[in-house]
């Protein structure tokens, strides 16, 4: 496998600039891609070279593998990072990256699409031990099947979108009567949104947390588990506010589930930076799927483990065995993020436009990942999400202290962002007690209407 010597960012915003400091600081040379909306991103600015790659519709430009490759040969990059989002899933743009005589930054294609179907990462699971939500293989059309499999499992049952993700094709089930509805339902949905009209069924738990595990796997035999985080704080199956490690979850838990989910990558031959989520109820684990690619909160993993994360997607990309065990990992401290999002704190729309006044805050144990500066034009077109605010410190008290602090410091003038909500829920006592479940933001949000 060929030396990565210069690398084409495959998406824009605070994770393109992330991914772009951290190829300066391995000696890379970066190109960046941009949309004519996008121009004046700060990560454009400071690549090594830019291309501009279509107009602002994502379709038309993020979205385009043919631009995205011919910006790579023009360029002469030899690999091609895709972050998150975007095509970062997409089994075809990894094949394609590959074909193409490119490195893709992420497992292979064939590793994507076996864990892009639900119903087949399930059975991957399930072969190597990892514990999952009881369920069906893909629904068939026989209507009293399909009932026969929800009386076994037991009502609520929920309706999923093999090919899911993002909180669409999914649809819950309470009582028999709505069952065939509901499933031809989301098989619109999911033929829609995803191209694959295929769904299943699993049981619905009713009060779960949502537990994510974070591993790295060098394709070659060797992966680590370093460490889980909590993202039970959603709205609409979106993540707020994610924090590491996860209240609550001993440290036999920890080795337990990190152990299966290290025995699932080297049975599957796992490639590069991977999250195993779970529900988590009543002191159990259940599998739901695996993201591929680097997480959003990836960075309060870094913080309470040391490891830079893009840097080893980098390196295994590479061919590079790991460099450490999993007896090297150590978890110290906690680390708590909070996604700004320009939006209407109350109303949730979407904000954009200028940013007049920007002041971020500083101090020991604050991280602020984003993209924006003052004077820059939120665009209209794409996530709302305009950057990452993380604490740490000695333990999950402090860091939400510190938290609390950094937000109150934090000013982003000009346009409406969220952080009056995530200044509310530091105060909040049932954030502050922990180990909420996945409903609990959306529940108090109904109580204030």
């Amino acid at each position: 496998m060929a030396k990565i010597e210069k690398v084409l960012i495959a998406n824009r915003g605070e994770i393109a600039l992330r991914i772009l400091r951290a190829c300066k600081e391995m000696g890379i040379k970066t190109v960046a891609v941009y949309s004519t909306a996008d121009r004046d991103l700060k990560h454009v600015k400071l690549a090594d070279e830019a291309v501009c790659i279509g107009p602002a519709p994502a379709k038309e430009s993020y979205l385009n593998i043919p631009s995205l490759i011919a910006a790579a040969e023009v360029t002469g990059a030899n690999a091609i990072h895709p972050g998150y989002g975007f095509l970062s899933e997409s089994a075809d743009f990894a094949e394609r990256v590959e074909k193409s005589g490119f490195t893709f930054i992420g497992p292979r294609p064939e590793t994507i699409r076996l864990m892009g179907d639900k119903v087949s990462a399930i059975e991957a699971m399930e072969s190597a031990g990892v514990p999952c939500v009881p369920g069906s293989g893909v629904l068939t059309d026989d209507d009293n099947e399909n009932r026969k499999i929800a009386k076994k499992l037991g009502y609520p049952v929920i309706i999923k979108s093999a090919g899911g993700g993002g909180g669409r094709g999914m649809r819950v089930v309470r009582k028999e009567e709505d069952l065939i509805d509901a499933i031809a339902l989301t098989k619109r949905e999911a033929d829609s949104f995803f191209n694959n009209p295929n769904v299943f069924m699993e049981k619905f738990l009713e009060n779960p947390r949502h537990i994510e595990f974070q591993l790295l796997s060098d394709g070659q035999g060797h992966a680590v588990c370093l460490g889980e985080r909590d993202c039970s704080m959603q709205r609409k199956n979106q993540k707020v506010i994610e924090e590491a490690p996860a209240p609550g979850i001993t440290e036999k838990q920890r080795k337990d589930i990190g152990d299966r989910c290290v025995k699932a990558c080297i049975e599957t031959g796992y490639r590069g930076a991977g999250t195993f989520e779970f529900l988590y109820e009543n002191g159990k684990f259940f599998f739901i799927e695996v993201n591929t690619r680097v997480q959003v909160e990836h960075p309060i993993t870094e913080q309470v483990t040391g490891i830079d994360i893009v840097k080893e997607q980098i390196k295994i990309a590479g061919g590079n065995f790991l460099t450490f065990k999993q007896s090297d990992v150590k978890i110290k401290g906690h680390a708590i993020e909070c996604r700004i999002n320009a939006e209407d704190p109350a109303t949730f729309i979407p904000s954009p436009g200028k940013i007049t006044r920007l002041h971020t805050p500083g101090g020991p144990g604050i991280r602020w990942d984003s993209h924006i500066y003052e004077s820059y034009s939120v665009p209209p077109y794409y996530d709302s999400m305009i950057g990452k605010l993380i604490a740490c410190n000695d333990n999950r008290a402090l860091a939400i202290a510190r938290m609390k602090q950094a937000l109150n410091e934090l000013i982003v003038d000009g346009i409406k962002t969220n952080i009056p909500l995530l200044t509310e829920l530091m105060e909040d006592e049932t954030f502050n007690k922990g180990g909420f479940n996945i409903h609990y933001l959306e529940h108090r949000l109904e109580q204030k209407k």
